[in-house]
């Protein structure tokens, strides 16, 4: 903070004499004219006799002091208002700080209240969500019963499936060894001349029959 202490003649205004005296007489402790103006009467009286006594002897020391004491009183004349602002600022900001602090308290004092509040069927939740989870742990029971049936059935039928290939094949190989086998007698019997030559006789016969059931159907159709 910077004060202009110092000003320009030019720029002040005319201060009257009683004006002047009477901001002098304010500056000085006390709550009344006669107490201010007492302390003067008595600091003036103290000094003319200690000078006419030869108790202090005024030099160039009580010029430095009564110059350093009138700068002090100027400072704290010029100071005492935005000090005493400064300090109301800094006294309401902590108010402020503090204000804010307890009400941000006593909200999460009143969310806590509500929470609780809330909080009060508790037991009635509780025991619906047992119950349901009774519920829902006697259906996973269950279908996990289903499900280790099915998977029971599923592999019972996997063995009969493959029981049933195994039979097919088995009899797939079976009938192949057996016309494997009538073939192999088949083709054997013919390469007998023995058989060969019954096969031949047979067809013989056959063929006559057939010749003469031809002839007699020819007969048969002449007479007509």
């Amino acid at each position: 903070m910077a004060f202009r202490l110092i000003r320009n003649p030019r720029d002040k205004q005319k201060v009257e004499p009683k004006q002047k005296a009477l901001s002098i007489i304010d500056s000085l402790p006390g709550n009344s004219l006669i107490t201010k103006t007492g302390y003067i009467t008595v600091g003036t009286g103290l000094v003319t006799l200690a000078i006419s006594k030869e108790l202090y002897v005024f030099n160039e020391e009580t010029l430095l002091v009564v110059s350093f004491a009138s700068i002090a009183a100027v400072l704290y004349r010029a100071l005492k208002k935005p000090v005493n602002e400064w300090a109301e600022e800094q006294k309401g900001r902590v108010n402020n700080i503090l204000r804010k602090a307890r009400d941000d308290h006593k909200n999460a004092v009143q969310e806590r209240i509500e929470t609780v509040g809330q909080l009060g069927d508790i037991v009635d939740t509780t025991k619906a969500l047992f119950s349901m989870s009774k519920e829902i742990a006697s259906l996973e029971a269950e279908a996990f019963e289903l499900k280790q049936k099915v998977a029971a059935a599923t592999e019972v039928k996997a063995v009969l499936d493959s029981w049933v290939r195994y039979e097919s094949s088995l009899r797939e190989r079976e009938q192949k060894a057996l016309s494997d086998y009538v073939i192999e007698r088949v083709k054997k019997q013919l390469e007998d001349p023995k058989t060969q030559q019954e096969i031949l006789n047979q067809s013989i016969g056959d063929l006559e029959s057939m010749y003469l059931f031809i002839y007699l159907i020819y007969i048969f159709y002449l007479s007509i």
